[in-house]
């Protein structure tokens, strides 16, 4: 089997799996994942299948959506990438990729695995958590878990532990302050920090519009961004 042959079945896998799924984790993020591992590849030297297969099946199975069992989704990524016949240490990378690319792992402690596969596949899922897409992905998932919107006596936790920040309960506009707003300075490459700041720029627009119309008064002014 081409390597074409292998990305176009994972393709077809990932949008079996993953339908019905909530409308900032399912096919059409993993979508938009995949285009922005592709053109970030363009600038470096990396394995194209490695990085297309971990952009493909980093969130086969969330754990927020599995009672936050982290294991699943690396298991079933491993079962398929068997069944189809894909090399040992390919599987084995794109693992690992999964198994380390998402936000709350970053907020552990210790060694962990690193590679540039890793770094490009985590830059195109940091870019789509911002600007317009962050966004609305963000209410989306707040209103999915019922969220307040804002609340203005819920200040952010910005030294939230890996447990705090799984069980976290906030509005939604607190993620903004809590992960959104710190994506742009945790990019990898150079292609991701460029197309991070023009996002960020959009959100921190966003934000201040956000709270001209929460409080016309301006007696409350928000949060610090």
């Amino acid at each position: 089997m081409t390597n074409s042959e292998i990305v176009e079945q994972t393709i077809a896998f990932v949008k079996e799996t993953l339908q019905g799924a909530e409308g900032g984790h399912d096919w059409f993020h993993i979508q938009r994942v995949f285009k922005n591992t592709l053109l970030i590849a363009k600038e470096e030297k990396v394995d194209v299948l490695v990085v297309s297969l971990g952009a493909l099946l980093h969130d086969i199975a969330d754990a927020k959506f599995n009672d936050g069992d982290e294991t699943i989704g690396p298991k079933l990524a491993q079962h398929f990438l068997t069944d189809l016949g894909v090399n040992k240490d390919t599987i084995d990378h794109v693992i690992k990729i999964i198994e380390n690319i998402s936000f709350k792992n970053s907020l552990e402690k210790g060694n962990k695995f690193s590679s540039l596969e890793l770094k490009v596949v985590q830059d195109a899922d940091r870019l789509d958590a911002l600007g317009a897409i962050g966004i609305a992905r963000a209410f989306n998932y707040g209103g999915f878990k019922n969220r307040e919107l804002y609340n203005p006596d819920i200040a952010p936790n910005l030294k939230m532990t890996k447990e705090e920040y799984k069980k976290s309960k906030a509005p939604t506009l607190n993620h903004f302050y809590e992960k959104l707003l710190l994506l742009k300075d945790k990019m990898n490459t150079a292609t991701g920090t460029k197309l991070a700041e023009q996002r960020h720029q959009y959100m921190l627009d966003y934000l201040e519009q956000f709270y001209q119309e929460w409080d016309p008064l301006q007696l409350n002014t928000g949060f610090t961004a």
